[in-house]
């Protein structure tokens, strides 16, 4: 499944017919021989979902103009991310959903405004092809709300047991407007520390989708591209200092990058934490801190102190953003260290995880 914009491009009618060209209702080694078998594969469930100029001419590479490219900005975001989630469909989302809105995420956390994702796609023997048409679904449909464009990709197909069912890579390309600035080195002694809503919720729901817990509860995973949300921020304040969406490793993850990286010290306040009761619950079970729970759809933002007002504001006015709050502010000391001032009005340090809480989370 590859591509190139540029020369005829037949209508997805001449290219799928009026019937569906994969007859199979499993995939077999044969789908990623090379010949007909996979050209149908790729032509009946890819080029049909995702359909597009760029991906329909079944090229080896995508093209673009760079005078278009950069009508957007003057720089380049390029970035790869690979999912093996289990179970590959949880409450909230599945596999396909994540793939498409954390790449869109990891470049939006740039400043960027994301345009094209490629997806790669490891199939194992034996996948229902239903399945795999439900997932790649769900990626034309999160990749429309982050308007971002799938337009090249690779399917490979591996012999029963050489995978758990299905493996996805996708990488992404954005444009970053000129004069935004953000990285993990400028947070600034003042600044305050602001995240976009509930925390933990995907970690959560994947501990109850895998039967985990003996816990009645209609948690879902927050998975949600976050680009516009990101956009609006910019908006009120074109110079945010540092931002990050914070999956796996949660959000004490995040602020330890950030402490380290700008030599600062960030405190948090846990009175301020916005954590549901099914999470608090969950974490108490098993003996887990709510501030490492991976999260799919929240980003933790350190703003200048005069602009956190406006950007908490233009946060809340998102539907990615409604629960949007403040949960700490940057000082100057002990540099690199993040400190919690918790509900009985002590203070413990926050470290870097250590080791994985939960594997196979994204």
């Amino acid at each position: 499944m590859s591509t190139h914009p540029s020369g005829t491009v037949l209508p997805l009618s001449a290219l799928v017919g009026k019937r569906r060209r994969l007859q199979d209702s499993r995939i077999n080694m044969a789908h990623g021989s090379g010949g007909k078998a996979m050209r149908d594969l790729i032509q009946d469930v890819f080029v049909e979902a995702f359909d597009n100029p760029a991906l329909n001419a079944l090229e080896d590479q995508a093209v673009f103009s760079l005078a278009s490219l950069a009508t957007h900005g003057d720089r380049l975001a390029f970035t790869t991310d690979t999912y093996v989630v289990d179970p590959l469909f949880f409450p909230g989302g599945d596999i396909g959903t994540l793939a498409v809105a954390g790449t869109v995420n990891d470049l939006a956390m740039s400043g960027a405004k994301p345009l094209y994702l490629s997806c790669g796609m490891v199939l194992e023997e034996g996948l229902e092809v239903e399945l795999l048409r439900r997932v790649v679904a769900s990626m034309k449909r999160v990749a429309d709300e982050a308007g971002v464009t799938i337009v090249t990709g690779d399917t490979k197909v591996v012999e029963r047991g050489s995978a758990d069912k299905l493996f996805i890579n996708t990488a992404g390309v954005g444009i970053v407007p000129r004069g935004v600035e953000i990285s993990a080195s400028r947070a600034q002694v003042g600044d305050v520390v602001i995240v976009n809503g509930y925390l933990g919720d995907h970690g959560t729901a994947i501990l109850i989708a895998r039967n985990l817990l003996a816990l009645s509860s209609d948690i879902a995973s927050d998975c949600q591209p976050l680009a516009s949300l990101i956009a609006a921020m910019l908006q009120a304040c074109p110079d945010i200092h540092c931002l990050r969406d914070a999956t796996r490793g949660g959000v004490a993850t995040v602020l330890n990058e950030f402490a380290q990286s700008s030599n600062v010290a960030i405190r948090l306040r846990e009175a301020a934490l916005p954590l549901r009761e099914e999470v608090k619950g969950a974490c108490e079970i098993l003996g887990l801190d709510p501030l490492y729970m991976a999260n799919e759809g929240k980003l933790v933002a350190v703003v200048p102190r005069d602009a956190a007002a406006a950007v908490l504001a233009a946060m809340r006015a998102h539907p990615a953003g409604v629960d949007a709050a403040i949960i700490g502010e940057v000082g100057e000391r002990p540099a690199g260290i993040v400190v919690l001032q918790t509900a009985f009005g002590g203070e413990r340090i926050v470290d870097m995880l250590v080791g994985e809480q939960l594997p196979r989370i994204c």
